[in-house]
């Protein structure tokens, strides 16, 4: 175990590494994508750009400005080119309405997966099966900004059930729930779908395992055989699924529900930031994602050797 973590520690330096050059490099290429130009204002002459460039140091190579800038983040003084504010309090404001959004999003995705898609797998041909994996297949082709807009005009405009919009902290339980049960909906619905579908197939495939006729043979009960060793069996993929899934919707992937329902989290944030081509915001953020991606799914490769003994047995050998 401590050598796996070590060779995941290792793989996510370099992958933080690889992320921060090419994001900054993206930003370097674009067109008018000059952060002097945008600092000194609309009406600034050349020699206002320049004097900017200076101070900033973007006149330096390139290496130089990447260097400067990774240092800027990782001592915590790096700051928005658009906003002049700081960058990492920024993100430490808005993490806990990302967090909340994606951690209760994936709570129901995983739980209506799970049940949704062990249902199918029992009654594999049947119309249950069938009725499953067409509502599956709607939720994962609706884009999430759809299924937003259709909840809010419903639930929001015409019977005025949930808030169309805003976010309120946990200090007020009932309110924050209930500005974020239409987001947590709408972002579980396309997981639920994935998860249910990949399930499914599983549940189908081990049912016809020889060790899961061994179990019968032996007379344990339905409940258990299904508890035991078709579920735990088939529900490995769906852990690693939502390791990435969580890294990357935490990371940033939000965007769109966020925006939907001026949730004020990472996504809006990386929204606000690309569209006025603020490298600094982009990168932590970015960044941020990466190392939420290597951590979850380091999470989910650990619960997975837990549930499976084959990946322990491999990973040892």
């Amino acid at each position: 175990m401590a050598r796996f973590l070590a060779r995941r520690l290792a793989s996510s330096v370099l992958v933080l590494f690889t992320v921060s050059v090419l994001t900054f490099l993206i930003f370097e290429v674009i067109p008018n994508g000059n952060p002097a130009l945008r600092i000194a204002g609309r009406t600034a002459t050349a020699a206002n750009i320049a004097a900017v460039e200076k101070a900033y140091g973007f006149n330096k190579p390139i290496y130089i400005q990447y260097l400067r800038t990774m240092e800027q983040i990782f001592t915590g003084k790096i700051v928005s080119y658009a906003q002049n504010l700081n960058v990492l309090s920024q993100l430490k404001a808005d993490l806990p309405v990302t967090a909340s959004l994606v951690l209760g999003a994936a709570v129901l995705w995983t739980l209506f997966g799970i049940i949704f898609g062990l249902v199918a797998g029992l009654n594999a041909g049947g119309r249950i099966d069938t009725a499953i994996t067409v509502l599956n297949f709607v939720g994962i082709s609706a884009p999430s900004f759809v299924i937003g807009y259709v909840l809010i005009y419903f639930l929001s405009f015409k019977f005025h059930v949930f808030p169309s919009s805003g976010y309120v902290g946990l200090s007020d339980p009932l309110g924050w729930a209930d500005h974020l049960v239409m987001p947590w909906f709408s972002l579980a619905i396309l997981y639920t779908g994935i998860y249910a579908q990949v399930l499914r197939s599983r549940v189908v495939d081990t049912l016809n395992e020889d060790f899961v006729r061994t179990a019968r043979a032996k007379g344990l009960s339905r409940r258990r055989v299904l508890l035991h060793h078709v579920l735990r069996t088939s529900i490995s993929p769906i852990v690693s699924l939502c390791g990435l899934d969580v890294a990357a919707v935490l990371g940033g992937s939000a965007i769109i529900i966020e925006v939907v329902f001026n949730l004020p989290g990472v996504g809006n944030y990386a929204a606000q930031s690309i569209g006025a081509l603020d490298v600094p915001p982009v990168l932590v953020i970015t960044m941020f994602g990466a190392f939420a991606v290597v951590i979850f799914s380091t999470i989910a490769d650990v619960i997975y050797a837990l549930l499976d003994p084959r990946i322990r047995v491999a990973s040892s050998l």
